[in-house]
């Protein structure tokens, strides 16, 4: 076991290792790789950001354990054809997979939509937070949020706290947050939350939000913890999703060789969703089945508490606007 813990954290500090499709090949031999999930019938689960990549990788996974699915996608039309796409996968297996619309970088929008799924819905046992942008410009949502902080950090935000009361009816629950390895290199921009000043880097404020994300992960799990509600983060590796042949062509080309598939960068989620183990804990960083360091010593190192009640005093008020 000693060594097999060894080789684990020793492809995590690698990253290129560790990331690729590589490290999760070597780690599923491992001796102290975890079992596979059990099966997750009578259970629902809510996945944001569903129409493609991860998304409809970690919905098409909950499925083939017998969940019912919600699959949340920008509009309609887009949310149908996810639902659709989910059911072709789990052939000839014929899962409740049901579409939900809903644009959430438009706060009114997003409040409309929980009214509307609290009263429908009578239980919810997981909340998946995945959806994710990545402009090349600088862009704001209906409600003048910048556009990867609304989609990545108030939207789940906003959905933990209208969403914990259908969460609280089934425990024990979990939300589990689609983060990324590269919030490492980054701390919650204080004074700037919303990345509105300086130069405009998509890589640099995508990163900031996930680690924006993370810091709400473990304050969201410390409020819920009573609720028997579990709160925890993850993140893929090195996934070949859409987002990625679109906002990052080049890292893609670099990466090739060792890129996973969208279906192993959605392991540990799906695995977290349903495991034992995810709840016997609450407000962990994971990655391949795994808890990780929230940050290292090379990396930007941890945000400030001032830092922390900041960016949680600016979701409260932003989400209490309508």
């Amino acid at each position: 076991m000693a060594v097999a813990s060894f080789v684990d954290t020793a492809l995590d500090r690698s990253v290129v290792l560790g990331y690729g499709r590589t490290g999760l090949w070597v780690r599923q031999r491992l001796a102290t790789w975890p079992a596979d999930p059990p099966r997750m019938d009578g259970k629902v689960v809510l996945v944001t950001g569903a129409a493609s990549g991860l998304g409809l990788a970690i919905a098409a996974g909950f499925a083939r354990l017998g969940a019912s699915v919600r699959v949340l996608a920008r509009d309609n039309e887009r949310a149908e054809q996810a639902a659709e796409l989910v059911r072709q996968r789990c052939a000839p297996l014929s899962p409740r997979v049901v579409p939900v619309p809903c644009d959430l970088a438009d706060l009114a929008a997003l409040r409309a939509f929980l009214r509307a799924f609290v009263e429908a819905e009578p239980r919810l046992d997981v909340l998946v937070n995945n959806a994710g942008v990545m402009p090349h410009d600088r862009q704001t949502g209906p409600n003048g949020v910048e556009l990867c902080f609304a989609t990545h950090v108030l939207a789940p935000w906003v959905l933990t706290e209208g969403l914990a009361p259908l969460l609280r009816r089934c425990p024990p629950s979990r939300i589990v947050n689609v983060t990324s390895g590269g919030q490492y290199s980054r701390r919650i921009p204080s004074g700037d939350l919303e990345s509105q000043h300086g130069r405009y880097g998509p890589k640099k404020v995508y990163s900031r939000t996930k680690r924006e994300e993370l810091v709400i992960t473990q304050e969201w799990a410390r409020r819920l913890t009573s609720a028997d509600v579990h709160v925890h983060a993850m993140h893929p590796g090195w996934a070949d999703t859409k987002g990625v042949r679109q906002w990052m062509p080049l890292f893609r080309a670099l990466t090739r060789p060792i890129i996973r598939s969208p279906e192993q960068g959605a392991d540990t989620a799906v695995w977290l969703g349903s495991a034992p183990e995810a709840v016997q804990s609450t407000g962990l960083f994971w990655h391949d089945r795994r808890p990780r360091p929230a940050t290292y010593a090379l990396g930007a190192g941890p945000d400030s508490s001032a830092a922390r009640q900041e960016l949680w005093d600016r979701l409260t008020t932003l989400a209490a606007d309508e």
